[in-house]
């Protein structure tokens, strides 16, 4: 089975980490240096009618098409928060075909709006099909027990039990409460078991917590890193996690 290259990143909407300054242009080629096959992006614009009048440089499209650019012919975006202006959500780039994908809303009442989006990729000449799922969860603790606890029941009710998946993104969770729920559905973190800890993601510039993850079942991770330095240090306020997944 061919290996492949999995980025995650908060994309924060095309700021850089106080929101001063537009960075999309120069994501786009950060995340085309790191050659990653399958790209999972949270905070990623759909549209914003607001910043496209007043930014000259504002892409015409959604963020997500114009970071695909010519390298990753096949997205899916899911919409987690919806404002008078625009929309933002989770989205996944992929080199490998998209044979289907659908976002779930797991927002908890009264609280943002948070999604998980659930992709299957065909590797091509394998027969193989591999599941993703592009997380962003909620900054309550008590939100993020239920919104884990729904992820665990979309594990076991749509992903056969011998297919390849990949689970990542934002996971808010910089008390590693959250962690060993997902050991109970079968999901292991890449860098616990590479390095026996959590990498440290947040901010970006001095990543302090453990926040972003990439868990893995049916195959596993290799070479995991965490790109905190420049030009990834200056991109957004969470540094992009990294790794190979192989059978």
């Amino acid at each position: 089975m061919p290996a492949f290259n999995v980025l995650t990143l908060n994309a924060h909407m095309g700021f850089n980490l106080l929101k001063r300054r537009f960075v999309l242009p120069e994501l786009r080629e950060a995340i085309r240096s790191v050659s990653a096959d399958v790209v999972f992006l949270q905070e990623v614009l759909g549209e914003h009618a607001r910043h496209a009048r007043k930014r000259l440089d504002w892409p015409e499209g959604p963020q997500y098409e114009f970071l695909a650019d010519t390298l990753w012919p096949q997205f899916a975006y899911g919409r987690n928060a919806v404002y008078p202006h625009g929309h933002h959500g989770n989205a996944l780039l992929s080199k490998f075909p998209i044979v289907r994908h659908e976002n779930r809303d797991i927002s908890i009442h009264g609280s943002e709006e948070r999604g998980l989006l659930h992709c299957v990729l065909a590797l091509p000449g394998t027969g193989v099909e591999v599941h993703t799922i592009c997380v962003h969860l909620g900054l309550l603790e008590s939100h993020r027990r239920q919104q884990l606890s729904l992820l665990c029941d979309i594990v076991a009710a749509e992903v056969p039990d011998d297919a390849p998946l990949v689970v990542a993104g934002d996971f808010n969770d910089w008390r590693r409460r959250g962690h060993p729920l997902l050991a109970r559905c079968g999901l292991q973190e890449v860098f616990m078991q590479h390095r026996g800890a959590l990498a440290r993601t947040f901010p970006a510039r001095w990543p302090l917590l453990p926040v972003d993850r990439i868990y893995a079942r049916n195959v596993r991770g290799i070479e995991p890193r965490v790109l905190s330095a420049r030009p990834w240090s200056h991109l957004s306020d969470h540094a992009p996690l990294l790794a190979r997944i192989e059978w």
